[in-house]
Formats: structure tokens, C-alpha cells, sequence
């Protein structure tokens, strides 16, 4: 069995996404999408809410599954028997920092690959930081997110 993990933090889940999400889906026969505890970070929603809003965005994939793990993604993608670690790049930007990652993942794993999948042109510049500044400022957010991710983010700033 071809085993993928798509880890990150998707905070909040967006259309770029999304993309790679589908598209991977398609080459192998299991994609865990894996939301990371990233301790560099401060999250807006919690990791159960991250997991749910992907959960339901990614229901039409019957091959998809959305877990999450603390610590080394090579690790992880050890324990769950992944043969591939996948990473979206949007733009050239994102490269060096990525190309590095696998590198240094390759040394500690030398049995996982990653593979980059760049996003569709349409969606290159979404970030799940630019989201959360558009909606900070009252912006709209109807084609950076599906409409479920964006109830979910008018509703967390609502509540702030």
C-alpha cells in the first residue's frame, strides 16, 4: 500500500490546500493529513479544530485521513508506514526552506521520500496567515477558503 502524509499546521485550511490535497489523493492509496503541534506557533484554533474543519472539507476523498503528531514529521511518517512526506510549494520563495527540510529528513530517514507539488497558479499566493489577516480586518475571504472554513473563522472572531 502507497502511503502519503501531508503534515502542517492548516491553520486554517485553505483552497491551495486543498489542491494539493486532491491531487494527492489520486497518486496513492492512503493520504494522512496530518496536523502538526508546532510549538514555534500560536495557533488560532485548536488542533481537534483544525482536524475537524479538514475532516470535512475532505470528505469527498475516501482515501483520506486526518490524524495529527507532535515531533519529527519523518518519525511520524515512520510510525503510520508512509513512504512519501509531500510538501506544496506556492512559490520560489518556499523552495530553499523546503529543499532543506527533505534534506534534513532524508538523513534522518533515509527510506521516506518528499515529493513537492506545486500549488495551482490560482491559489499561489494563499497562505493561512494572509486568511487570518484578511479576517482580522473585515475582508473577504470567499475565494482564499471554502465557505465552511470561513463560517468557522467569522465565528472564531465573533467570539474574540
Amino acid at each position: 500500500m502507497r502511503v502519503a502524509i501531508y503534515p502542517g499546521s492548516f491553520d486554517p485550511v485553505t483552497y491551495g490546500h486543498l489542491d494539493i490535497i486532491e491531487r494527492t489523493a489520486i497518486m496513492f492509496d492512503r493520504l494522512i493529513v496530518a496536523v502538526s503541534s508546532n510549538i514555534c506557533k500560536n495557533p488560532l484554533f485548536t488542533t481537534e479544530e483544525r482536524m475537524d474543519m479538514i475532516r470535512e472539507v475532505t470528505r469527498p476523498y475516501y482515501n483520506v485521513v486526518v490524524d495529527h503528531f507532535h515531533g519529527l514529521t519523518v518519525e511520524y511518517a515512520k510510525q503510520k508506514n508512509a513512504q512519501v512526506i509531500i510538501r506544496g510549494l506556492r512559490a520560489l520563495s518556499d523552495f530553499e526552506t523546503e529543499f532543506m527540510m527533505a534534506l534534513t529528513n532524508k538523513s534522518l530517514q533515509s527510506s521516506v521520500e518528499t515529493v513537492f507539488l506545486m500549488t495551482r497558479a490560482e491559489y499561489s499566493y494563499i497562505s493561512s496567515s494572509a486568511v487570518k489577516e484578511v479576517i482580522t480586518f473585515g475582508g473577504n475571504v470567499n475565494k482564499l477558503v471554502p465557505p465552511v472554513i470561513r463560517e468557522r473563522l467569522e465565528e472564531k472572531f465573533r467570539n474574540r
